[in-house]
């Protein structure tokens, strides 16, 4: 699965996301990430894929929140 490896390989990167559009293209390449990963889950139920997707999910929250507090300054 081309999407789950990508999911992988995007959750093991190193962000630095110093510049407020690395951290706009990492949040919108791992929300891609993450819907792409839930269509697979609708049809497979596999719990492992869920795991990858809450993670994911953490690593969004971080990007955003560190987006939201660069915008508002």
């Amino acid at each position: 699965m081309e999407v789950i490896n990508r999911a992988l390989e995007f959750e093991n990167r190193k962000l630095s996301l110093k510049s407020t559009n690395d951290r706009i293209l990492a949040s919108r390449e791992v929300k891609a990430l993450i819907l792409s990963l839930n269509e697979i889950y609708k049809v497979n139920k596999d719990q492992s894929i869920m795991d990858i997707m809450k993670r994911l999910t953490a690593i969004k929250k971080k990007v955003e929140s560190r987006l939201r507090m660069h915008v508002t300054i």
